[in-house]
């Protein structure tokens, strides 16, 4: 029996993860700001479905790796390695988060031409983004093995945490865009950010300190 700790441990590390990704303007923010001009807020949820038909492959490939060849020592490396890439991208969010704030998304969007509707939109902005692939091939793997390891409830919370935020934050843009309001303002998005790189930070910390546990677990 999982420890209920645990599963509220994956599943704010999940929430934390999709929060953090999601409010980054991106390749998918755009394809939702620009189909929500069109399909209104339904846009949200479209390329959310699109987007975690991508990831649920990316989760069945990382689960079928550990369940058949990654032994402790490959996951001790992982969590090393994933740490290491959660703590970097946790700093470089708050190193950017002013600038990123700032980023007029309407501006770019202009300069989109998107011909696709929203649910292929999320196929392709995901299954094409390189930093989304190498995000998911170094410390997501990570946080994906280590709840594997708590057990398959554990990676259940973190899915359901991490796609929580996925779609709360895809379903606020595509409501906001498509009635010309701004998202949220620059000051709290600013806010927001910060709050996330460090988490991202702790977390990322966690795992480099204790990556022995995590052998230690099998």
């Amino acid at each position: 029996m999982i420890p209920i700790i645990e599963l509220i441990k994956a599943l704010i590390l999940g929430f934390t993860v999709g929060i953090s990704a999601a409010l980054i303007p991106g390749p998918m923010m755009f394809a939702t700001v620009v189909t929500s001009f069109k399909k209104g807020w339904q846009a949200g949820p479209s390329v959310f479905i699109g987007h975690a038909m991508v990831e649920f492959t990316i989760f069945l490939l990382i689960l079928a790796g550990a369940s058949s060849f990654i032994g402790k020592g490959m996951i001790s490396y992982m969590a090393v390695i994933g740490g290491l890439a959660m703590a970097l991208f946790g700093l470089v969010m708050i190193k950017g988060a002013k600038e990123t704030s700032t980023m007029d998304v309407s501006a770019s969007v202009r300069k989109l031409n998107l011909s696709v509707g929203p649910l292929p939109a999320g196929i392709l902005t995901s299954a094409l983004n390189p930093i989304f692939l190498g995000w998911w091939l170094t410390a997501g793997s990570a946080i994906v093995l280590q709840e594997y390891l708590a057990g398959i409830l554990a990676v259940a919370a973190f899915v359901a945490g991490h796609w929580t935020a996925d779609l709360g934050v895809l379903v606020a843009v595509s409501s906001s865009f498509s009635r010309g309001k701004e998202l949220i303002s620059q000051r709290a998005h600013e806010k927001v950010l910060y709050l996330c790189g460090g988490l991202m930070v702790a977390f990322g910390l966690y795992f480099l300190f204790n990556y022995n546990n995590v052998s230690a677990m099998m």
